[in-house]
C-alpha cells in the first residue's frame, strides 16, 4: 500500500462517539477527512428504533473506499443502549447460573437480529472476564460466572451464535478485568494475579474466543505486572502483540476500550494514547467522547507518527488488511434500513424474546 493510501485511510482506526440523535456535522467533516472505520452508539444516539435504523443507513451512505462499522455496547443486563421496544435482557450472570448452551444460543441469536434489524453491524460482547473478585462491581454480573470454563464455553456460544446471523462480536476486557475492585472509568486497575493463574483461568475464555473466531477482542485499560508492570494492557506491546498476537495466535481485530477513560486519560493526552495504543498493535481505537478537535488530534497525530517512523509502515499495513478483511466478512451490501426494518421491526421485544427473558430469570 502506497503511503500516501496510508495517510488517505489512517481513519479506518477510529471508531467514534457523537452527539445527538442526527449526524452532526462535526463528524461528516471527520469522514470526508480521515474515511473513519467506524462509530459507536450509546443512549445520547438511541430516540426510538425507527431513527436508528435510518442512522445506521446514513452512516453507511458516508463510507468512502469502505463501510463504516455502526457498533454499540449491548452486552444485557445494566450495560444496554438498546431500551424497550427492544427487548430488555437480563444479566448475563443469571445467564450464566443457567449454565445452559442452548440458551446462551436461543439468547445470542434474540440479540442479534434486533441489533441487525436497525443496522448495527459490531456488538462489544461477550464480557470474557472471569467475575472472580466479589468486590468487583464494574464487572460482577456482567461476568457469566466465577468459573472461567463456563464462561469460555458460553462466551464461545454467544460468539458463533451472534457472527452466524452477521453481527461481528467483540470479546472483552483482554487478558482480563475480573480480579480487581477498581474501575478503569475511573482509575487504572492493578491486576495481581501471578503468570500462572492468568493463564488457567483468565486466558481460558479467550483462548475459546479465539477458537471460536471471534471478530474482534478489546483490550483493557488494566496494569496487569506480571505480563507488563509499566503500561496498561491497551498501551503494551508485550500484552497486545506479545501475547495476543503471537502467543495465543488471534488474527483478528484488536480494539481498545475507550480511551477517554480516566485509567489511561487522568495521565496521557488522546492524541499520545493513540499513537501507544497502534504502536502496541491495536487495530481499532475507540474514541468515545463527542470531542471532534480530540478525535481528528488523535487521527493526525497517526499520521505524523508515520511520517517520523515511529509506527512501522508495515505493520499499519497489516492492521489495515486486518480491517478491510473483517469488513468484507460482515458489512453485507447495505439493504435500504425502510425496507430492512419494516421486514424486521416485529422482533424487537417479540413474545419468543421475552420467553428467553423468563427462561433466563427462572434459571438464574
Amino acid at each position: 500500500m502506497p503511503v500516501r493510501d496510508i495517510y488517505k485511510h489512517i481513519g479506518q482506526f477510529a471508531i467514534v462517539g457523537f452527539d445527538g440523535h442526527a449526524i452532526p456535522p462535526e463528524l461528516r467533516a471527520l469522514v470526508r477527512q480521515f474515511d473513519l472505520g467506524g462509530v459507536i452508539f450509546f443512549g445520547r444516539n438511541i430516540e426510538e428504533p425507527e431513527q436508528v435504523a435510518e442512522l445506521s443507513q446514513e452512516i453507511q451512505s458516508l463510507g468512502k473506499d469502505l463501510p463504516l462499522w455502526v457498533s454499540i455496547d449491548q452486552e444485557g443486563g445494566r450495560v444496554a443502549r438498546l431500551r424497550n421496544p427492544f427487548t430488555e435482557w437480563p444479566s448475563m450472570q443469571k445467564l450464566g447460573q443457567s449454565g445452559s448452551a442452548k440458551l446462551a444460543r436461543r439468547f445470542a441469536s434474540a440479540l442479534a437480529k434486533e441489533l441487525a434489524a436497525v443496522g448495527i453491524s459490531l456488538n462489544y460482547a461477550p464480557v470474557l472476564d472471569v467475575h472472580s473478585d466479589s468486590r468487583n462491581t464494574v464487572i460482577g454480573d456482567r461476568a457469566l460466572s466465577e468459573d472461567a470454563e463456563m464462561v469460555a464455553n458460553l462466551g464461545a456460544e454467544i460468539i458463533r451464535t451472534f457472527q452466524s446471523l452477521g453481527i461481528a462480536a467483540c470479546g472483552k476486557h483482554f487478558p482480563g478485568h475480573g480480579d480487581t475492585s477498581l474501575d478503569s472509568h475511573h482509575e487504572l486497575p492493578c491486576i495481581e494475579t501471578d503468570a500462572v493463574q492468568l493463564n488457567l483461568r483468565e486466558l481460558l475464555p479467550f483462548r475459546a474466543a479465539i477458537e471460536a473466531d471471534v471478530a474482534a477482542i478489546m483490550a483493557g485499560h488494566l496494569l496487569v505486572p506480571a505480563l507488563d508492570d509499566k503500561s496498561p494492557a491497551t498501551l503494551s506491546r508485550s500484552i497486545v502483540d506479545g501475547l495476543l498476537r503471537k502467543k495465543l495466535g488471534y488474527d483478528g481485530l484488536i480494539v481498545t476500550d475507550d480511551l477517554g477513560m480516566k485509567a489511561v486519560a487522568a495521565t496521557h493526552p488522546i492524541d499520545e494514547l493513540a499513537v501507544s495504543a497502534v504502536g502496541a498493535g491495536c487495530d481499532l481505537l475507540l474514541l468515545c467522547p463527542p470531542n471532534y478537535d480530540e478525535q481528528a488530534n488523535a487521527l493526525e497525530s497517526l499520521i505524523h507518527a508515520v511520517e517520523s517512523n515511529i509506527l512501522s509502515i508495515p505493520e499499519i499495513e497489516a492492521a489495515m488488511a486486518r480491517q478491510v478483511k473483517a469488513k468484507v466478512k460482515y458489512l453485507r451490501p447495505w439493504v435500504s434500513s425502510q425496507q430492512s426494518f419494516k421486514r424486521t421491526k416485529n422482533i424487537l421485544g417479540c413474545e419468543e424474546a421475552l420467553a428467553i427473558v423468563k427462561e433466563i430469570e427462572q434459571d438464574g
